[in-house]
């Protein structure tokens, strides 16, 4: 493996930086959306945000449950220090240029340098994820963590390190800390990698387990200390189950959850109506979910999108009416390079070595989809599996000749991957067109819509 040299990924997270800095400080003026609201409320409300009198950063002097704990503290604690949401934005952006580091270093010892860097280019310029860096959802604090963890995981597989797989479980820890998801894929990545590797391979996986769990129980035991109840992390899961399998409307799930008394009660209630809701649509359950929440999760559509298409609401939230002409701009500008990256990742698919690896890559990309097609799936969602796309995309457009590896049943699964995608992006593309703000005669959607 050639790593890239430290003056070139210093070059990549400057670019990386600057474009999110940039877009930070000129980004139109807009309102709080959805969950930014509850990141921004948990850090820094007076009445009881991490960073207020009242609560002065302990954990338990707070009632924080529904959410993971670490991105209300990052905000407070960037906030404290800086003084200002500026300064909390401008540290994301950070974040987003060891991002790229991270995918270009991974890529580059899974795949090669050119690889990569290529990959690594695609994190520090797509506009999707560029986008995050000015606003306030957990996705740019968690991708840091959990692609930093990866880079970690498959370094501490190739040197063979206890060290470095010690620093891998407590990263893997934090990123659970951000978001719940990455709790249940531990167990996967101990079996990847004590797999094939001898006792060696064993000690690293017990390694990992152990450091990931030991960073996540102080958390576990305030929520023991406060709640009285044992929630590993935090209690979304459960409405997440409900809203995504019950037959009625979200808004109508909340209102009934939130009259249930007691934060856990409220928990347990949504888990047992989420499961419920699933053995009532047996048996073309997963069959209806596939049909309903994989267009949703690789739709051809992004935030930025959805915060001009808020400008048409009443009143109009996200960037404020805009007029069709830059609607159709900001579209452009952030759906046609998510459109030419799908294309890569389908070429790569084509030929990609299905080595130990790539696989495993390949199964992290597997899980995410599949929780949120057994939840429900949101074009923000697909963000911590983007960098597997972007790699494989790197691999399809810029491998070299010798290294692909192709046979007819993998044209085929290419062909097919293809046609499932193209179906995904069909609706999303279509509600854009139908949409009051790009001049269709549609109906506004909810602009303060949850997720």
């Amino acid at each position: 493996m050639e790593r890239p040299s430290a003056k070139t990924l210093l070059a990549l997270a400057a670019a990386a930086f600057l474009v999110r800095a940039a877009f930070v400080l000129l980004e139109p003026s807009n309102k709080l959306a959805g969950d930014e609201w509850t990141w921004y409320r948990w850090a820094l409300s007076p009445e009881g945000g991490v960073a207020s009198a009242k609560v002065g950063f302990s954990p338990f002097r707070n009632h924080m449950i529904f959410y993971p704990p670490l991105y209300p503290y990052f905000i407070a604690a960037v906030h404290e220090l800086a003084g200002s949401l500026t300064a909390v934005k401008l540290a994301q952006a950070m974040l987003g240029a060891a991002l790229a580091v991270a995918v270009a270093c991974l890529g580059a010892a899974v795949f090669d340098r050119r690889v990569g860097l290529l990959a690594g280019f695609f994190v520090a310029l797509s506009p999707d994820v560029v986008w995050f860096a000015a606003h306030f959802w957990s996705e740019t604090l968690f991708l840091a963590f959990i692609w930093w963890a990866m880079e970690r995981v498959f370094a501490a597989d190739r040197e063979e390190r206890l060290g470095v797989a010690v620093f891998a479980g407590v990263l893997w820890g934090l990123a659970i800390l951000t978001r719940e998801t990455a709790l249940y894929f531990v167990v996967v990545v101990a079996a990847w990698l004590a797999w094939k590797r001898g006792a060696g391979g064993r000690r690293r996986a017990a390694v990992f387990a152990v450091c990931t769990l030991l960073t996540v129980a102080p958390w576990t035991y305030r929520n023991w200390r406060v709640f009285d109840a044992f929630i590993p992390v935090s209690t979304a899961g459960g409405q997440n189950l409900f809203q995504g399998n019950a037959k009625i409307e979200r808004d109508t799930t909340y209102v009934m959850v939130d009259d249930v008394r007691g934060r856990v009660e409220q928990y347990r209630y949504a888990m047992r109506m989420g499961l419920q809701a699933i053995w009532e649509r047996q048996p073309t359950w997963i069959f209806e979910k596939l049909y309903e929440q994989m267009p949703n999760f690789w739709e051809a559509d992004n935030l930025a999108v959805i915060h001009v298409k808020r400008g048409a609401d009443t009143p109009p939230g996200g960037y404020g009416p805009t007029r069709v002409s830059t609607a159709w701009m900001v579209a452009a500008v952030t759906v046609i390079p998510y459109l030419v990256v799908l294309v890569g990742f389908v070429l790569g698919l084509r030929d990609l070595p299905l080595t130990r690896d790539t696989v495993f890559l390949l199964l992290f990309l597997l899980y995410y989809n599949s929780i949120h097609i057994v939840t429900h799936g949101f074009a923000r969602y697909r963000l911590p599996v983007m960098p597997v796309v972007f790699l494989v995309a790197a691999w399809g457009f810029y491998a070299p000749r010798e290294a692909r590896v192709t046979s007819p049943v993998r044209r085929w699964v290419a062909a097919l991957v293809a046609i499932v995608l193209v179906l995904c992006l069909i609706p999303g593309l279509r509600k854009t067109v139908e949409h009051p703000a790009f001049g269709g005669a549609g109906r506004a959607e909810d602009g303060d819509a949850r997720p």
